[in-house]
């Protein structure tokens, strides 16, 4: 038996599993300045629940992990954060408005793989549920911008808006029974060559029809204003842009191909890409969704809007590892190294340790050489020898693994150079 992991999946160590923890404590931080409190669900949810036609679509379908359980129901690994999010809401209607949350979770798709796309991975998502006022999408970028500035990641956003997508698209000549394969085609834009996207658009739109929606695809939002000024979607997105523009986010541009797959979304859609970088999928995505709960609950006397987005800790973390340099100066990891005084090497890592520092220390018996070859080898950053000569002037030699340099230092001092 050749033993080896799912495709599509990996196993998190040491650095990899610092950088994660790392990216969540910048996410958990800033979710709950923003105002979002956490919330956790099952792994796995009712299969009629993610295959609803309120819920990810029919492309999604092909992408669910189902399973039954000894009971023979029919289950399935979630493949988002936000179905579950409404299936929530939909058991709990009587919440106080506007419910904010975020949940950081591994989902799962079988979907095709690279880099950066995973088929088990992590999202990251916050929602505002119950409020129609269009700070709250703005509110959700600027948040963004705040997380990808403390992770010193040089992003854009792409936004758009799904009403504005659908005028467009009514105009160029497709039909309403059309829009959604029309949208999901558009989604696949920057994937696959154009002349393939014209190839299965053929299938189900006559030619004048294709070549007035890649016509529009060319204009800038103010290129649009003449046609779409009175465009509900076209308004929405004039005020999202003032806002954004009030808060201080600079980094987003108009794309009309910005299509966002799933079925859900109604409004604002937005994602975010990293600039001059090899990996090409989005760090973050989401949009307005103001049906799919309502739908989920089928209740006319309630009604859920909502607007939420996703950031992919996968591809964070990938950004990161390809930045580790800056990464690895936050991380201050120590290794202490006995020349035949054990007792006393016990004592500081106690010590060490007592006053929040992480530190190792030899549990193999290595010599010398051999430990510094280990400290290299993981990426630990200072060494701390303790022998005969330190214990006599009551002093630890610290060793800089970067720069080389040595310097002997008493208890206090370590703590006060390694902090």
């Amino acid at each position: 038996m050749e033993i080896k992991q799912p495709k599509g999946t990996k196993d998190t160590f040491g650095k990899d599993k610092d950088i994660k923890d790392y990216i969540i404590s910048i996410l958990k931080k800033n979710f709950e300045i923003y105002g979002f409190n956490a919330l956790d669900t099952p792994a796995f949810e009712s299969y009629e629940v993610l295959a609803s036609k309120y819920a990810g679509g029919e492309e999604i379908l092909k992408e669910i992990f189902k399973f039954k359980d000894q009971g023979g129901r029919d289950l399935g690994l979630r493949y988002d954060l936000t179905v579950p999010l409404a299936r929530f809401i939909t058991m709990n209607p009587q919440m106080k408005l506007p419910f904010k949350r975020y949940q950081i979770g591994s989902v799962w798709r079988d979907g095709p793989i690279k880099l950066g796309r995973y088929r088990e991975f992590t999202q990251c998502d916050v929602d505002t549920i119950g409020s129609k006022n269009l700070i709250a999408d703005a509110e959700l970028l600027s948040l963004a911008n705040k997380i990808f500035n403390e992770l010193s990641l040089k992003y854009k956003f792409l936004i758009n808006n799904r009403k504005l997508l659908d005028d467009v698209l009514i105009k160029s000549g497709v039909k309403l029974g059309d829009l959604t394969r029309t949208i999901l085609l558009l989604d696949k834009l920057d994937k696959v060559s154009q002349e393939t996207i014209k190839d299965e658009l053929r299938g189900f739109l006559d030619g004048k029809t294709i070549e007035n929606i890649l016509s529009y695809l060319k204009f800038n939002f103010l290129e649009l204003k003449n046609e779409f000024k009175n465009s509900e979607g076209y308004k929405e997105l004039e005020t999202l842009f003032n806002y954004l523009k009030q808060m201080n986010v600079r980094n987003f541009e108009f794309s009309l191909k910005l299509a966002r797959g799933l079925n859900y979304y109604t409004g604002n859609i937005f994602e975010a890409y990293l600039i001059e970088s090899e990996i090409k999928s989005s760090i973050a995505a989401g949009g307005r969704y103001d049906r799919m709960i309502n739908d989920f609950i089928q209740d006319p006397e309630k009604k859920f809007c909502a607007v939420g987005i996703s950031f992919g800790l996968d591809v964070l973390m990938d950004a990161l590892k390809l930045k580790k340099e800056k990464f690895e100066s936050k991380l201050k990891e120590v290794f202490v190294i006995s020349i035949n005084r054990d007792k006393e090497a016990l004592e500081l890592t106690s010590f060490l340790r007592n006053n929040d520092l992480r530190v190792e220390i030899d549990l193999m018996n290595r010599n010398i050489g051999k430990n510094l070859d280990y400290a290299n080898s993981v990426g630990i950053n200072y060494v701390i020898f303790i022998g005969d000569e330190e214990i006599k002037k009551k002093r630890f030699k610290l060793r800089d693994m970067n720069s080389g340099k040595e310097e002997l230092l008493t208890k206090e001092d370590l703590i006060k150079k390694l902090k």
